[in-house]
Order: structure tokens, then sequence, then C-alpha cells
């Protein structure tokens, strides 16, 4: 083969291994699992339930206090045996007064304006129960949720619990709702297999849980504070399990332009996080879960979207010399880029077709990882959270 040729098939083989390739080599390695190894006994009943904190960082969340407390009322789980945190840190809307007039809830408050890890970096030392659950004050968790995170921790190779994130369903889906939605089904059945080859690969910031003790000193630079929680304590030597049966329950960006913004700094955050713990880069210290992280993670946030830039235009010198595969592959890849061309003009006139929606969403993704890695490299990334505008219930989440 010849050098574009090469181009060719490397920048087809990233992209398509990162989205594709890796969830079938995944579902093929898991169910040779089952058929030959024994179950794990993580996940069975807690005789007796440890005490837990469920912290919940929030900045300017009025709108929330009462659906969140509501929520947590919902909860099942010992009362005495559960404990509300709150840290509001540089919140000037009244969020920490309206906390205060909740006698079982802790409220941490300081006037200054750190960004959310800095917020729980302070709240940290205040926790003196053995298992600490994150929480965000905009999503709402299944009654279920406490119990069925802290049964994981009766194995002692677990560290951290993963929760689900699921996208509520809206009045009117639009590519932020349709796209999101889909992408988080799927990607959460590529953590439940992930998790139960080994271990799942980060943690989702909306609901998760460790073991106080472990938790890891993280930069107060630290943009996916969760991502990077979960993987210092994999570091350590410990799983990560995941749960979907707690799940937490948000609504979608309102339109693609507050989603993007969303995933720019995700994607900002991604490559932070390969950069500072590039150590996991290495699969001969940290063997399986090094291979994980790489092909879930890494790939996606790194040399898939160049692998896609590159495709187009490299398939397009090789299609017209001659006819033959690569242009029938030119015209799919032409036919796939104008729908999703087709998705985002119907997008733009509040016009809903599902289908068109996935590859607009998909390249959309990809080119908000370009878009972050852009943002990384100028520096110009904040760690304080630009608050995004949600989309309109179909139904009350409490």
């Amino acid at each position: 083969m010849n050098g574009l040729e090469w181009l060719f098939w490397i920048g087809l083989a990233i992209p398509f291994y990162s989205y594709i390739g890796y969830g079938l080599l995944l579902w093929f390695l898991v169910t040779g699992k089952r058929t030959f190894a024994k179950r794990p006994a993580s996940g069975q009943a807690v005789s007796e339930p440890p005490a837990v904190t469920l912290l919940i960082a929030a900045y300017n969340e009025i709108d929330q206090v009462i659906l969140k407390m509501k929520n947590c009322r919902e909860l099942v789980y010992p009362k005495e045996k559960l404990n509300i945190v709150w840290v509001t840190d540089g919140s000037d809307d009244g969020t920490a007064e309206a906390l205060r007039a909740y006698a079982d809830v802790r409220v941490l408050h300081q006037a200054e304006r750190n960004g959310k890890i800095a917020a729980v970096n302070r709240a940290m030392p205040f926790i003196t129960t053995p298992l600490v659950i994150f929480s965000d004050a905009n999503t709402m968790l299944n009654p279920m949720a406490v119990v069925n995170l802290v049964r994981h921790f009766q194995d002692a190779r677990v560290g951290c619990v993963s929760g689900e994130k699921r996208i509520l369903e809206l009045r009117h889906d639009h590519a932020a709702g349709a796209g999101e939605g889909l992408y988080w089904r799927y990607e959460s059945r590529l953590k439940k297999w992930d998790a139960e080859l080994y271990s799942a690969v980060g943690a989702a910031g909306e609901l998760f849980a460790v073991r106080t003790a472990l938790y890891p000193a993280v930069a107060k630079d630290t943009v996916l504070d969760d991502f990077v929680i979960s993987l210092k304590i994999a570091m350590q030597g410990y799983r990560i399990a995941y749960e979907p049966d707690a799940y937490a329950v948000e609504v979608s960006s309102a339109d693609m332009g507050q989603e993007l913004k969303r995933k720019i700094r995700i994607s900002a955050g991604g490559i932070q996080a390969v950069i500072r713990l590039r150590a996991l880069l290495q699969p001969w210290k940290y063997g399986l879960f090094s291979f994980q992280y790489i092909s879930h993670r890494v790939l996606r946030w790194s040399l898939a979207p160049i692998g896609l830039l590159l495709l187009l235009p490299v398939n397009l010198a090789l299609a017209w010399p001659s006819p033959g595969f690569y242009r029938v592959f030119f015209y799919l890849q032409a036919l796939f880029y104008l729908s999703a061309l087709c998705g985002w003009l119907l997008e733009k006139r509040h016009i809903r077709f599902k289908l068109l929606f996935v590859p607009y969403y998909f390249l959309f993704m990809n080119y908000a990882v370009l878009r972050g890695l852009g943002r990384y490299v100028s520096g110009r990334q904040s760690t304080l959270w630009e608050k995004v505008q949600r989309g309109e219930l179909r139904t009350n989440p409490a």
C-alpha cells in the first residue's frame, strides 16, 4: 500500500474501533467470561448498612433546592445512617439560606467561588462516614440508588461505584435530546460490560460513590473532577463498579448551542485528564484497566476525531484514480455527511426526525472534541462551570 492508503486505513480503523469495534470486542470478552468464570460476590444485599454521606456541590441552585431535598427524602436508606451535606461556595442567590431551613442538612458555605472541585476538596475533611456519595443538585435519584450503590462495597476490591446517567424525555425531542439520550444508552451498556470484564472506566459525576479513605488529592484546576477522582482510585489498585439500578435523571440541554458549550468543556477536561493521568497509558503497569481506558476513553478524546477529519479528503484522493472500493466508500461517507447535514437543517427548523439526529450528533461530538483540544492548548478552559440551559420536562422528575 502507498502512503495515502495507509492514512486511509489508519483514519478508518481508529474511530471505528473507538466507537464500534471496542464495543463488539467487549461484548465478546464479557460473553466468554460469563461462560467460563464464576460470578463475583459483589452486589449482594447488605445486612448492616454502613453510614453514608450524600455530598451535593451546588452553585446558585435555589430553584433546585426544594426538588432535590424532596428527592433526598424519598431515598430508601436508614435515616440515621444517611447524612446530607451541601457545599454551596460562591452561591449568592439564597441557596445556602434556603438549605439552612432543613434541620437535618449540613451546609458548608463560603462567599468565595473557586469551582466545584475546590468546594468538594474543602468539604471532604468534614466527611466522617466510611462512604461518600456525590450527586448534582439538578439530578434526581431513584429511591433505591443509595442501597444499590452501597452493596458493591462488600467487595474489598471495589473502591468506587458509578451510578447510571439517564436523560429524561422532552416535549419536543431535538438533536440534543435525541442524540444525547441515544449516546448515553450506548455508553451505559459499555460501562456495564467494562465493569463486568474488570472495571468501569470512570464515574458519572451525576451519581457515584467512593470509600472516603480513598478520596485522592485532586488539583483545584481539574475540569472533569468525577472522572479524575474515580481513575485515581483505580490507580490505587481498586475496581470501579457500575450499578445501572442506581441512576440519576436529568434533562438534556435546551438546544445544540447549549450542548456544544457542555461538550467542548468536557472534551477539554478529557484531554487534560489524559495528559495528567498519562501513567495509565502503561499496560505493563496497569494491565487490563489500561487497555480499557485507552480503548474507551483516550482514543475518543484524541485520535478518533483526527482520524475522521483526515478520512474524507484522503478517501477523495484515493477514489478518483480508479473505480472500486475507495470510490464506493467515498459515496458512503458523502451519504453519511449529507444525512448529518439534513439532521442539522431539521434541527434548525424544529422538525423531528430522530434517525438523522444520530449522524448529526456523532459528528457534532467529534467537532466538540477538536474545539476542546483547541481550548485546552490555548489555556482558555476555566474550572468554573458555565450553567447550561436545560430543556422542558414532559413530566416532573420528582
